[in-house]
């Protein structure tokens, strides 16, 4: 028997029935899904430093368990010594078990481990049903070693969903165990 991650079986056993009970389907096709996750991270001191790229590079890649890939500038900017074709940041997709992974990473472990923990604001949304998340520190993540890091520095998060409001889209999310803050 193949191996399916936990978040993935409780999408299709109880998330599916009860989005569809909540907004009425007909069709189970209709309900949303998690289509992808982005975790993306800029960092501005690389134009001075380019070992900087290759510390957030490894980083993303033992937090997601997938290989990051370095970000290029498109533009020259001189007021930040920037130029056209420079790494500056670093960023993973995740789709698929992996993507399920790191959710349930994130939910069970990562979370829990910011200080003062209220849960997560639910104004992150961009009105097409995806939602973004900032991190302030990456050493919330039990993949990073403390001490073998080299600068505190946060992340961004984007999860992309099939659905078309972010009514719709914040139910998924909470359903899957996102803590949202309540109102």
């Amino acid at each position: 028997m193949a191996y399916i991650p936990r978040l993935k079986q409780e999408y299709r056993d109880r998330v599916v029935p009860a989005l569809k009970e909540e907004f009425g389907y007909k069709n189970i096709m209709q309900v949303p899904k998690l289509e992808k996750i982005v975790v993306s991270r800029g960092v501005g001191a690389a134009v001075a430093d380019k070992k900087l790229i290759d510390h957030a590079v490894d980083e993303l890649t033992k937090i997601t368990g997938q290989k990051a890939v370095s970000t290029i500038s498109k533009k020259d900017v001189a007021s930040f010594k920037l130029r056209k074709g420079m790494p500056i940041g670093a960023k993973v997709t995740l789709r698929g078990e992996r993507m399920y992974e790191f959710l349930d990473r994130l939910v069970t472990s990562a979370l829990p481990r910011v200080r003062d923990f209220q849960g997560i604001n639910a104004t992150g949304f961009d009105g097409r049903g995806n939602y973004n998340l900032g991190v302030t520190e990456q050493i919330i993540f039990p993949e990073i070693d403390i001490d073998k890091i080299h600068r505190i520095s946060g992340m961004d998060i984007t999860f992309v969903t099939s659905a078309a409001t972010d009514k719709e889209a914040k139910s998924l999310l909470s359903e899957l165990g996102l803590p949202f803050k309540k109102n």
